[in-house]
């Protein structure tokens, strides 16, 4: 008993610490446990407080009747004329989707293509009362808008979340009238994030493997706190049914469209003045940038705010307004967000450094949405071979010869060697080199010289902008080095 208790004493501490560890686990795994966020036992309560925010739209429009044979217009009209009728010329089309209240005096959000063309406008709530909408504005591009129904007490309304903090994996609701089935709630997670499907300009959506079916176009999806992170917008389904893979427009991308149809009916969205494409690995590699990211900017508009900020062909913007640019159509849904007249900060990579300006935006008008778009070593006869070309100096007789627009200037590939590296890049006689690694070249020495300062520099790539003559725009292309 003795021996017991003297060895108790001399290692009192260790005792103790080992019957504080197993406490010390648990409660790593209770914190662990709750930062993952666990799936509740049941949706229930959540949903209780959110169905009634959202309401089943349906809408109807007069459709014109095609014109059929004259044989079958004579059959139908003596049909109509014994039967002492007239034979109509139209008829009317009925369509279903969701929606949800964004404020209690009756504001009510949906898509753009629930309501497009519709004459007329009807919203059924929670508690079956049906009341007129009228159409506050819609913006086509962002698929989003804005109703309001008149109503002589409060109805509940949803409020916003913010979907930038949303990640991939958490848990989501989504609320609708699919198939005309209201009040119809599903769940799922969050599948992935900034998904372009080719829907418009500012594609960024949601997606989710939450069923998502016809008709619930326009709903709601809520996080578990009950906020609004994203509007159900598109399936993709071969069957035409839900095969766990729907998208929803997010609230960041919502909101700002959202309060400007509120306050104008229409959309006011920002200008830079750029032609941008895509940064590729080559392209990275030829610009000396660490990795593929940013906009690298194919032209300039003239007299835009991009010009007049001192913003030029070959720079990549990699910051905008604070925020990082990935990839380059993640810029234009930053340029088109941010309000016009605003000054902001724009970063660009430029010739191997970062140079920062200040852009006043301008406001877009819709002709000028600019496309997005991806040792010796001369000879006498113009051949650059390390690029697999030949060249030219543009004489006023070649100018014609090829049909070049006088405002083009630069050096004319006049031939492409079969295998060779410009080659792979389907450059074509007719085609004009204006720049490489951002310098202006006019004659084929300007051209050879800086492939040679290249690869004495150890570099294995070069940029040029190319006016391509089938594409009748200049771009943004890497071609690799000979290695000879």
């Amino acid at each position: 008993m003795n021996q017991v208790t003297i060895v108790f004493g001399r290692n009192a501490q260790v005792v103790r610490w080992l019957i504080a560890f197993p406490l010390f686990i648990a409660a790593l795994a209770l914190a662990s446990a709750a930062h993952a966020r666990a799936a509740p036992d049941s949706f229930a309560d959540l949903v209780d407080k959110l169905l009634p925010t959202v309401v089943n739209i349906s809408t109807t429009q007069t459709v014109e009747q095609g014109r059929g044979s004259e044989e079958f217009e004579e059959f139908f009209r003596e049909f109509f004329e014994r039967r002492g009728e007239q034979p109509q010329r139209s008829r009317r089309q009925s369509s279903l989707g969701s929606g949800f209240i964004v404020d209690p005096s009756g504001y009510i959000v949906t898509n753009h293509h629930v309501i497009a063309e519709a004459d007329e406008i009807s919203v059924r709530l929670a508690d079956d009362t049906t009341l007129e909408a009228t159409l506050v504005g819609s913006d086509e591009k962002t698929d989003l808008a804005l109703l309001k129904v008149e109503t002589s007490k409060p109805l509940p309304a949803t409020r916003w979340g913010n979907s930038e903090k949303t990640r991939i994996g958490d848990w989501v609701i989504a609320i609708g009238n699919p198939f005309g089935l209201g009040g119809t709630v599903t769940a799922g997670i969050v599948s992935a994030r900034q998904r372009d499907i080719n829907a418009g300009p500012y594609d960024d959506f949601i997606q989710t493997d939450a069923a998502i079916n016809r008709g619930n176009s326009g709903g709601p999806m809520f996080n578990l706190k009950g906020e609004v992170i994203g509007i159900n917008s598109a399936i993709y389904s071969p069957s035409g049914g839900s095969i766990g893979i729907g998208f929803a427009i997010p609230s960041a991308l919502a909101t700002n469209i959202i309060d400007q149809l509120r306050d104008s009916g229409s959309v006011q969205r920002g200008w830079l003045g750029v032609r941008i494409q895509n940064v590729t690995d080559e392209l990275a590699e030829g610009l000396r940038l660490d990795s593929a990211h940013g906009a690298l900017v194919a032209s300039v508009s003239k007299g835009g705010p991009a010009e007049t900020a001192g913003i030029v062909q070959g720079d990549v913007i990699i910051e905008f307004n604070g925020r990082k640019v990935p990839k380059y159509r993640n810029l234009s849904r930053m340029v088109a967000e941010t309000p016009v007249g605003r000054n902001v900060d724009v970063v660009v990579w430029r010739k191997g450094k970062k140079v920062k300006l200040k852009v006043n935006l301008g406001e877009l008008e819709e002709e000028k949405v600019a496309a997005l778009t991806d040792s010796p070593i001369k000879s006498e006869s113009g051949e650059v071979t390390a690029l697999g070309l030949k060249l030219a100096t543009i004489t006023p007789e070649l100018r014609q010869r090829f049909e070049l627009d006088d405002t083009i200037d630069g050096v004319l590939i006049t031939d492409v060697l079969p295998g060779g590296n410009a080659a792979e890049k389907d450059l074509k006689p007719g085609d004009v080199i204006d720049r490489i690694d951002l310098d202006e070249v006019r004659k084929p020495g300007d051209v050879a010289d800086k492939v040679g300062k290249a690869k004495d520099d150890g570099h294995r790539v070069v940029t040029m902008l190319v006016h391509r003559q089938a594409k009748g725009e200049p771009e943004w292309i890497a071609v690799r080095l000979d290695n000879s």
